[in-house]
């Protein structure tokens, strides 16, 4: 069985621009893909096509350098989130169509994954992929 925390983060100026930064990529490739399939699916005019290779968030770091400030795993995640959401619309249209996401909304957040101890707790801190300090936290309650 698996636990989920919720914690409420203090981190510093450096800290937040990092953050800040992390969310626009994960946005921007979520759109980025999100407008890649839609004109993927207006030139075929036709279900999803299995044969068709969408382009990953590795494959977009040539074009955009930004993208390699911040941790991949969150890009990795923003993909799948949206294949999810695109087989969702397939499977039940009543899901609605996957929308953009916007920055004015207030929701900022991204998933990352724990390779080889990239994320850990020590002491009131926590250590996450690409950011070279620790950031402050407190623990907010146990999810169910």
């Amino acid at each position: 069985m698996l636990k989920a925390y919720k914690y409420r983060i203090y981190p510093n100026q450096e800290q937040r621009i990092a953050f800040a930064k992390t969310f626009g990529c994960v946005r921007f490739v979520y759109n980025k893909m999100l407008a890649d399939r839609i004109h993927a699916y207006k030139a075929s005019q036709e279900s999803v096509d299995k044969s068709i290779q969408y382009p990953t968030p590795a494959q977009y770091k040539a074009e955009f350098p930004f993208l390699k400030e911040v941790d991949s795993l969150a890009l990795a995640n923003a993909q799948m989130n949206l294949n999810k959401a695109y087989a969702n619309f397939f499977r039940d249209k009543s899901t609605g169509f996957p929308k953009f996401k916007s920055k004015k909304d207030n929701h900022h957040r991204y998933t990352t994954n724990n390779q080889k101890g990239t994320v850990r707790i020590e002491n009131g801190y926590i250590k996450l992929p690409k950011l070279k300090t620790m950031v402050r936290m407190k623990q907010h309650r146990p999810c169910a």
